[in-house]
């Protein structure tokens, strides 16, 4: 995935799939849930920029400065073992950053290497993305097609043991270097999940991760489903063809859409913003806001606006989000929410309602650093809050209740001899039992989404 770049301030384009908004000066913002992210995409913010900020107010005090280095020259001097300078500074700079939030990070020259892996869309590893709590590595969520969302690993889980090897305390960095290696090569994740009394042990083998962002499909001949596995740059493209892929199939219009957020740890802002855009019509709209954000940092206050245009021409929209939800997939489900244009359902989503910018230290080295925190259209804040569903549906597994004697002595008008037949023979394009069933058991929540769905359509319909 290429990096995202925006120059200047004003208006982008006004055309549908172009946002119109108020650009930050030669900035340009990731949302990301984890702090060492895996597959992610990252902003540079202009050398001018930083140096138009630094100003005389901004001045350490000079006892602080020297209480700094103070304290190398102590490290220096009587530490058990020679310490480089240069490990010192970095080290002192990464605890700098580190003390701030967990998002913030210092990038060393492999991290910017690390940096470029992640935002190419394909890397070795096991296709998680993760950040840090208590000391543990926690699981922000799976990502769809990789061996570990095929192991079962799950959003919340936290990771003890790489290999048998304990990580707590570990750097997110060093946990990182553990997990990925060769394709092929196997490796051994011990992790804690709620609700469970004994640690789970996954077998996996790493892969080469290529994210597949969007996956379609259509319910019943007339209800789209679309799946977001993460917001990179083709994201919101790709998008918008799929669903024009289901009008199609549909006979040129969608009854409903269910739109799948699920473990979808966010990316880029822009692509949330479009897809955003994809389903809201500005002329509909008293606040035509999507998001905005605020920060001290010039130039980090911005509005993105809603455009002409809605690509399901209105048809209702169910939004599932789940704890694994974070960023992105929360400022399109909060601006949908707000503007009442979607049902959101499932659980709370993770709470990352904050902008990370990359800030150049020289050529080889930068920082990444939390400068402005984003709203929803009705001024909501995410961060450590999340999005609340409209309607809770929690994921479950459906246990087949089919009872062998009930079948026998059920009895139905068609079970009768002589019964007179049903006049139409056409197919109505409605999924069968047998088909509610297995969806029931396989993913509850889409199940529970798609009848919600179902029924908004059919009131949409009766009020027309």
């Amino acid at each position: 995935m290429e990096m995202l770049k925006i120059h200047g301030i004003g208006a982008i384009n006004d055309n549908k799939g172009k946002v119109m908004r108020k650009c930050l000066n030669v900035l340009t913002i990731c949302l990301l849930a984890a702090c060492v992210p895996m597959g992610a995409s990252y902003a540079k913010l202009s050398p001018h920029a930083v140096a138009a900020s630094s100003k005389e107010k901004n001045k350490l005090p000079l006892e602080d400065v020297q209480r700094f280095s103070t304290t190398i020259s102590h490290i220096k001097n009587f530490y058990v073992e020679p310490v480089d300078d240069k490990d010192l500074f970095e080290d002192a700079i990464r605890g700098m950053l580190k003390g701030l939030d967990p998002h913030s990070a210092y990038l060393d020259k492999d991290e910017f290497n690390d940096l470029k892996v992640s935002t190419n869309g394909e890397y070795g590893g096991l296709g998680i993305e993760i950040s840090q709590e208590d000391g543990y590595v926690k699981v922000v969520s799976p990502i769809d097609d990789t061996p570990a969302a095929k192991a079962g690993i799950e959003a919340g889980d936290l990771i003890v043991k790489v290999d048998n090897k304990p990580i707590k305390g570990m750097s997110l960095k060093q946990a990182v270097k553990l997990m990925r290696g060769k394709a092929g090569a196997p490796i051994k994740l011990t992790v804690i999940r709620k609700k469970t009394k004994k640690p789970l042990v996954f077998n996996l083998k790493r892969e080469i991760i290529q994210i597949r962002t969007v996956k379609a499909k259509l319910y019943d001949k007339k209800y789209g489903y679309v799946r977001i596995s993460h917001f990179q740059s083709p994201t919101a493209g790709l998008l918008e063809k799929e669903v024009m892929k289901l009008r199609h199939k549909a006979g040129g219009k969608l009854s409903g859409l269910v739109l799948d957020l699920r473990n979808n740890p966010g990316g880029l802002l822009d692509s949330a913003i479009k897809i955003s855009d994809f389903f809201v019509h500005d002329s509909k709209l008293n606040n035509k806001l999507l998001v905005y954000t605020k920060g001290r940092a010039p130039g980090s206050e911005y509005q993105a606006h809603a455009t002409a245009g809605d690509i399901i021409k209105g048809a209702p929209i169910v939004i599932l989000i789940n704890e694994g939800s974070a960023s992105g997939s929360e400022i399109v489900a909060g601006a949908l929410q707000d503007h009442k244009r979607a049902v959101v359902i499932g659980t709370k989503s993770f709470g990352k309602g904050s902008v990370q910018t990359v800030l150049p230290l020289d050529e080889h080295h930068g920082m990444k650093l939390t400068t402005a925190r984003y709203y929803t259209p009705k001024g909501r804040s995410i961060q450590a809050h999340g999005i609340t569903p409209d309607i809770v549906v929690e994921s479950m597994k459906v246990a087949d209740v089919d009872n062998e004697v009930d079948k026998e002595l059920s009895l139905k008008e068609a079970d009768l001899q002589g019964h007179l037949a049903h006049e139409s023979k056409k197919d109505e394009g409605i999924m069968n039992s047998a088909e509610d069933k297995k969806l029931a058991k396989s993913d509850y929540q889409l199940y529970q989404a798609l009848n919600i769905l179902k029924g908004l359509a059919i009131l949409q319909a009766n009020n027309s």
